[in-house]
């Protein structure tokens, strides 16, 4: 049964949401950080109302995920958002190298904002897939997913290593070695396990590991920033979204073991 091996993701996943979804409506607002509306304009019109139904959709999404009877319906409308989000970006490809210079970094880190939301809809449509009466991708449809999910982490990878600088300052000082060592080494991390998952080989062990290292990022980067700015939609939006990509990544991972399982299973020779 599909749900059964999808469901701890899908937990994951769906109260990760359903937080977001609740922050949402204690801020009256979207989270600036991962639900960028604000790269749209100024000055949009009912913006305070749309956060609110944005909040909404985000809770109905997620706790219907969590119910089997109608996980696939909370799967279509978390994409759906999620993927709504990730649209809020493309406005930047324009204006941010207008003001922070036409570099590749740049770029890179525009995709990467992108990829954060594109890993929650690829995980998001793994579920209503594999829910769904025929329960598994067509080939090219998996190698597509498999695809997409892996260069995302490759672009993470790359991310990180393009602006160590930038991102360095995230890690707290208490954590020993200094911010510039970590961003390398989960850069690199971020590298492997896309190129893992691009080649099927160790691609479940490596998924397994991503999901981890983003766990771990959770409890000791993102955690802490809570602690001292508890009044920062961002940063508590910015753990709800984390804890939703350890959601999504662990879906990935099991969705790659059952395709794994599937395959040995038509590969062994009929008794009959």
């Amino acid at each position: 049964n599909n749900w059964i091996r999808l469901r701890i993701g899908v937990y994951v996943f769906g109260i990760a949401t359903v937080a977001a979804g609740i922050l949402d409506l204690i801020w009256g607002e979207f989270e600036a950080a991962h639900q960028p509306i604000q790269a749209l304009s100024d000055h949009i019109p009912g913006v305070k109302i749309l956060a609110y139904i944005a909040a909404v959709w985000l809770i109905v999404g997620g706790a219907a995920m969590m119910w089997p009877r109608t996980a696939r319906f909370g799967a279509a409308a978390v994409a759906i958002i999620y993927g709504i989000f990730g649209a809020f970006l493309f406005p930047r490809f324009y204006t941010a190298p207008h003001f922070l210079g036409d570099r590749a970094a740049v770029f890179i880190g525009l995709f990467a904002a992108i990829d954060q939301q594109l890993i929650l809809v690829v995980a998001a449509t793994i579920v209503y897939v594999s829910l769904g009466m025929r329960g598994s991708f067509p080939p090219l449809a998996a190698l597509i997913t498999r695809w997409i999910f892996g260069l995302c982490a490759v672009d993470f990878g790359v991310a990180h290593l393009t602006a160590v600088h930038a991102v360095a300052p995230m890690v707290p000082n208490w954590i020993p070695f200094g911010g510039d060592f970590w961003i390398v080494l989960t850069g690199i991390a971020f590298l492997l396990a896309g190129l893992a998952i691009l080649s099927a080989i160790l691609d479940v062990l490596a998924s397994r590991l991503l999901a981890l290292m983003l766990f771990v990022f959770s409890v000791l980067v993102l955690a802490p920033h809570i602690v001292s700015s508890p009044q920062n939609h961002v940063a508590w939006g910015g753990n709800a979204y984390n804890l939703a990509a350890v959601g999504a990544t662990l879906i990935f991972a099991e969705w790659l073991a059952i395709c794994r399982s599937s395959q040995s299973t038509q590969r062994k020779p009929s008794l009959a």
